[in-house]
């Protein structure tokens, strides 16, 4: 093993300024899927735990969040598309905030790597093409094949994001207030 100079070591732990943040060190945790968002896909106190041991790094990343429902491509994985989701990441930053940890988060959709299971209805996954992916979904059954899903014909369509919060009645705040409060917050 090579050893590394010693002022490449010491500016490993030294501040920088990442957009807004100034971090305190220039370690970032990458995401890393979970799987233990409890019922409603909300994060949990084992989630607040978790992230909040890893505080110590410049910035932790999330697990990839989804923004909506039909978004969804893994089990137990948490979003931030409900009020009960949106107070568990709550909870969770202010466990890595009090720790003197910052956080931001990764968000996602997964368009065609999902499954009817976790499909609002057990409707198909949309994506931009209905072409099938050779993968498996793991699921609350297991492995299953996942199958060939909706095209998505336009963004204006009613399955367009915009659209589905419309039904849902959900009402999520603009981006630019959650760009706001995760600035101001660190998550």
């Amino acid at each position: 093993m090579q050893d590394l100079p010693a002022k490449t070591t010491r500016d490993l732990f030294t501040p920088i300024e990442v957009g807004p943040l100034t971090l305190p060190n220039r370690i970032v945790m990458a995401p890393l899927t979970r799987s233990r968002a409890g019922a409603g896909n909300v994060p949990t106190v084992l989630s607040a735990l978790y992230y909040a041991q890893r505080a110590s790094a410049g910035l932790i990343i999330s697990e990839a969040t989804q923004v909506a429902p039909e978004g969804q491509g893994y089990i137990s994985t948490p979003g931030i598309h409900s009020a009960e989701q949106v107070a568990g990441w709550k909870c969770v930053t202010s466990a890595v905030q009090a720790c003197g940890g910052r956080m931001v988060a990764q968000l996602w959709h997964v368009g065609r790597i999902s499954h009817p299971s976790f499909q609002p209805g057990g409707a198909l996954p949309v994506a931009p093409s209905a072409i099938r992916p050779n993968a498996k979904a793991f699921t609350a059954n297991g492995f299953e094949e996942i199958p060939r899903h909706a095209r998505l014909r336009h963004p204006r369509s009613p399955a367009s994001s915009r659209n589905l919060r419309k039904e849902r009645g959900t009402r999520l705040p603009p981006a630019s207030t959650v760009s706001r409060y995760m600035a101001r917050t660190a998550i």
